[in-house]
């Protein structure tokens, strides 16, 4: 007799379907039992065995996906906080990693906050499928279940709809590199403004330091736009008050002068990242004229070149005789 054959008439044995049921409804294991070893009973004893085995495999199963899907995305998260970084081209737009020059420790706790919301997810899906599956199997009717959960999620977002909003705008935000810790950002909220260092963000709140020592908890949701002040390069700007009786030429020259030396000295020549620019008369007053000069420099030193210029250019016009205004 031919192998199908045998197949066909184990299929139709009655010890069979009295053993594991009718066909379509027989358990792998306790056909495959019976057609090793013609027993009834073990048959049983497999078929009995067959939902708490097939549970576990599940179980098993989800367990793996999961661990290889944590393991996945630490490795991507390693690779995204490495220390090595690609300059982006200047119309970059939206990307998971900004590959411009980072602080090491922004750029790790944006790719580690980035790895936190994809292993959850990851895990939440995977065990999800796993439960379902399972109660499929104990013959839980999964319809009333997932009509429940459906008004219970609606529910949840009418009252959540400020917390779903926070972690919409931090996963943006974080996407979009608008900051990280260490910066320095001016944002306005909902009650005001608030300008000060970040110290933490995650992908609900954002805590800054302002200059008083004040710690704020500002809510994603509630940032209606953001002021980045070191981002990349920052710009120190000064203006120079002088005297309608003063040379404004002359006083133009000194302070290219003590501008160009300021660049070239070398505590700020890692600091000040291009030639400053004199850019002159920049206003005029009822008794005075305003020169300004500007000079790129590295992020957060801005206002420690400025402070130098300022007293610099005081102490040059006070050696070449040109006038201030004394009020």
């Amino acid at each position: 007799m031919i192998p199908g054959a045998v197949l066909a008439v184990a299929v139709t044995d009655p010890q069979l379907v009295q053993s594991c049921g009718p066909k379509g409804q027989q358990a792998w294991l306790c056909s495959t039992v019976y057609r090793i070893t013609g027993s009834s009973d073990a048959a049983e004893v497999a078929d009995a065995l067959a939902k708490p085995l097939r549970i576990v495999f599940i179980l098993v199963v989800a367990f793996v996906v999961v661990r290889i899907s944590r393991r996945m995305i630490q490795r991507t998260v390693l690779q995204l906080s490495g220390a090595a970084a690609k300059v982006r081209p200047a119309n970059a737009g939206v990307a998971l990693i900004d590959t411009s020059p980072l602080p090491d420790a922004r750029r790790v706790q944006r790719a580690n906050t980035i790895g936190s919301l994809l292993r959850s997810v990851v895990a939440i899906t995977v065990w999800s499928i796993a439960i379902i599956t399972i109660l499929s199997d104990l013959g839980v009717d999964l319809a009333p279940l997932i009509a429940g959960a459906g008004i219970i999620g609606i529910a949840l977002g009418f009252g959540a709809q400020s917390l779903v909003r926070d972690f919409l705008s931090g996963l943006f935000m974080l996407m979009e590199d608008q900051y990280g810790v260490g910066d320095v950002i001016d944002v306005g909220v909902t009650a005001g403004n608030v300008i000060g260092t970040v110290e933490g963000v995650s992908l609900r709140t954002t805590r800054l330091r302002d200059l008083d020592g004040v710690v704020w908890h500002v809510p994603n949701g509630t940032i209606t736009r953001v002021g980045n002040k070191s981002q990349q390069w920052a710009r120190a700007v000064v203006d120079v008050e002088v005297a309608y009786a003063a040379d404004l030429a002359q006083a133009t020259e000194v302070i290219r002068q003590v501008a160009d030396e300021l660049w070239h000295e070398p505590s700020f020549d890692a600091v000040i990242l291009a030639e400053p620019t004199v850019l002159g008369v920049e206003a005029l007053g009822a008794a005075r004229a305003i020169l300004r000069v500007v000079v790129r420099t590295r992020p957060q030193e801005q206002w420690r070149v400025a402070r130098e210029l300022r007293l610099r250019i005081k102490t040059a016009f006070d050696a070449a005789g040109i006038e201030m205004p004394s009020t």
